[in-house]
């Protein structure tokens, strides 16, 4: 019996309950689905395998005492098959305890449902615009892009377990004067002059320099302002390549790549984007003319202050990118945008919130916003090369792919982090992601060496998973669709590392306590066939964890 299994016989009991009560006479509203019958393990596994508050929930809605209804509900439960008590305790819980067959059916379930175990619909007809990195196209991506580009992919695959249409967004920030002073920057190092002013500094620079010479053999004989745009032009087309293959080997996509200058590129009529958003926002009536120039009436929807969207001489503000952009989203049917901004993005929080509400959208519904905290790495070498940051390329080729995303995505976003290179190096169990995929791989041992002597699947008998090993184990992995949703609805990926950690000690123990092979001269028999099972389960399980954090499932190591 599966968790779901459980709340659904909950569900049917409370629906049969509430008809009793109107056909008595009672006037009872409640709209209630089995997805909001929660079950939770019990902290003292003495108090049973599964608990439910349900009843303290109907109370009010039924002006019952929640006693007596978890009475009513336990008296219910007693009677349905895998259930072999039901438990009334303290102000309204009812604790359950499953019978070994039923507890340990899950275990074939799992492995029949293969990758899907654990998938949900629980949002299911959301799309969701999810941008992350979108770093400037002016260097190479370091670590607290790394830090972004696991999180926010690891949150996209949670989401999309969920059941969520999700599309992973880069925002290409290529207008403005970073891109001029990139371009200058390219330009002096291919004259062989210094560092300009404002300038990017690092030797990434020189060789971007040379690239465009090679492509552009000509450049220093041409009109100085032919000559920066040219080098601007052939530096970001080359940068941004970088990212691009920079991002794919740390496993990392993206559905639409959007470029700021898009938004800013006059269509046939001599309109952008931006000047269609500024006109949009100012039809909703929260745009005014002051002081020769264009405000946003922000104030209104939370923020600080009204933000000005186009200045006296005319020029656009970044938050007039930030407007179209925003508007953009929304005309591509994306009814939920979320953005995951790094810690120097506080302030942008109330202005993107301000932006929704004067778009007509809900500020609490329709945009989120996700701050992440810094990073930092015992021991790293800065990169030389690019004036003195640690490099994506860098960090991926000392730490390697899996113990990079692994890491950074095990911890909240919202939490500073120092990571060892010391422990992620090492083959121990004090390093998480070799504790966790060590034990995958035990698993695929396991596999291989009851293939080996003739111990196949070829018969399950639950009832025969009674160690209690077998029973906390089997906990675990009825676990793993509550914590994916929870994962998914909060934003915090963290939630899979650290139930895998938990699920792979437990599977460490079981099997330094139940054999799956036979010893011997012992012939084979069931209780080994259905452990191959168990065993088979919680690979599938662990699996399915590292894959929703990017991560590889290793079948030896």
């Amino acid at each position: 019996m599966t968790p779901d299994d459980l709340s659904r016989a909950l569900f049917d009991l409370v629906t049969a309950m509430v008809e009793r009560r109107r056909q008595a006479g009672a006037e009872v509203e409640l709209a209630l689905s089995p997805e909001q019958i929660l079950l939770e393990r019990p902290k003292n596994r003495d108090h049973g395998d599964w608990a439910s508050n349900i009843a303290m929930r109907l109370a009010k809605p039924l002006g019952s005492n929640p006693r007596e209804i978890a009475t009513e509900l336990a008296a219910g439960l007693a009677g349905v098959d895998g259930v072999t008590s039901a438990e009334v305790a303290g102000p309204g819980f009812i604790n359950v305890r499953l019978d070994a067959a039923a507890a340990g059916a899950l275990a074939k379930a799992i492995v029949d449902a293969g990758a899907a175990y654990g998938r949900t619909e629980k949002l299911a007809g959301e799309r969701i615009n999810l941008e992350f990195v979108s770093a400037n196209p002016t260097g190479p991506l370091h670590i607290g892009h790394t830090r972004w580009a696991a999180l926010g992919d690891a949150i996209s695959r949670v989401l999309r377990a969920a059941g969520a249409d999700v599309a992973n967004e880069y925002y290409i920030n290529d207008a403005g004067n970073q891109m001029d002073n990139f371009g200058l920057s390219v330009l002096a190092a291919a004259k062989g002059e210094p560092t300009p002013e404002g300038g990017y500094p690092g030797s990434y620079i020189a060789d971007l320099a040379t690239r465009v010479l090679e492509r552009e053999p000509n450049l220093l004989a041409l009109a100085d302002d032919i000559a920066l745009h040219t080098a601007k032009e052939i530096a970001y087309e080359l940068q941004l390549g970088e990212i691009r293959e920079s991002l794919e080997r740390f496993n990392v996509h993206f559905d639409v790549w959007t470029s700021e200058r898009r938004l800013h590129a006059k269509n046939d009529d001599g309109l952008s984007d931006v000047d269609t958003a500024v006109e949009r926002l100012r039809a909703q009536g929260h745009v005014y003319d002051e002081d020769d120039a264009v405000w946003v009436r922000t104030t209104d929807f939370g923020d600080d202050k009204d933000r000005v969207i186009r200045r006296g001489n005319g020029v656009y503000t970044y938050f007039a990118a930030d407007a179209a952009y925003y508007l953009d989203k929304g005309d591509r049917g994306f009814g939920h945008k979320i953005y995951l901004l790094g810690a120097d993005h506080h302030g942008y929080v109330h202005r993107l919130k301000a932006l929704a509400g004067a778009a007509g959208d809900d500020p609490e519904r329709d945009i989120e916003v996700l701050i992440g905290q810094l990073v930092s790495i015992n021991g790293a070498k800065l990169s030389k090369r690019a004036g003195n940051i640690i490099e994506l390329d860098d960090l991926q080729a000392w730490l390697g792919t899996d113990a990079l995303r692994y890491t950074l995505a095990r911890y909240p976003a919202d939490s500073p982090l120092t990571i060892d290179p010391e422990i992620l190096t090492r083959r121990t169990n004090d390093n998480p992601v070799f504790y966790v995929q060590y034990a995958h791989a035990r698993t695929s041992a396991v596999d291989r060496n009851a293939a080996s002597v003739g111990v196949d699947r070829s018969s399950f008998a639950p009832e025969l998973l009674e160690h209690e090993t077998e029973s906390a184990l089997l906990g675990a992995l009825q676990e793993f669709p509550r914590i994916v949703a929870q994962a998914a609805e909060l934003r915090e990926p963290h939630r899979v590392a650290r139930y895998i950690e938990e699920l792979a000690g437990l599977y460490h123990r079981w099997y330094d306590n139940c054999r799956v092979l036979p010893l011997g001269e012992e012939p084979i028999g069931d209780l080994h066939r259905t452990r191959l099972w168990l065993n088979d389960a919680t690979g599938q399980v662990i699996r399915n964890g590292l894959d929703l954090l990017g991560v590889s499932a290793p079948e030896r190591m």
